[in-house]
């Protein structure tokens, strides 16, 4: 829940839609989970490593929407669904992992 809480972004619409397409794909989830073990190995609660977390995960699903782009690797799948510019564009997914990086931000700050 707390992934999908981390997108605050709520319009436009069709951006906030291709940040929470590839935010909320799945996966491992090994960096917010060090995170979290990090911050409790030190007797933090997981409550308060959660943003910290959360911002690590946009940073590297940020990463990961910039590297399928064509003038990268140009791949069309991750996590066996087509990546974001496949569904909305190029231009759309620039701006989501664009986007996602400054939510990270804003999830630093809490």
């Amino acid at each position: 829940m707390a992934l999908e809480e981390a997108v605050f972004l709520r319009e436009p619409f069709k951006i906030q839609e291709s940040m929470c397409y590839s935010h909320l794909a799945g996966g491992k989830r090994v960096r917010p989970i060090l995170c979290i073990a990090s911050c409790e190995l030190v007797g933090g609660q997981e409550s308060t490593a959660m943003p910290a977390a959360c911002a690590v995960e946009m940073i590297h699903t940020m990463t990961l929407i910039h590297d399928d782009l064509p003038f990268t690797d140009n791949d069309d799948l991750r996590r066996w669904k087509l990546t974001s510019h496949k569904v909305f564009g190029e231009d759309v997914a620039v701006l989501a992992g664009d986007a996602l990086l400054l939510a990270h931000g804003h999830q630093c700050i809490q």
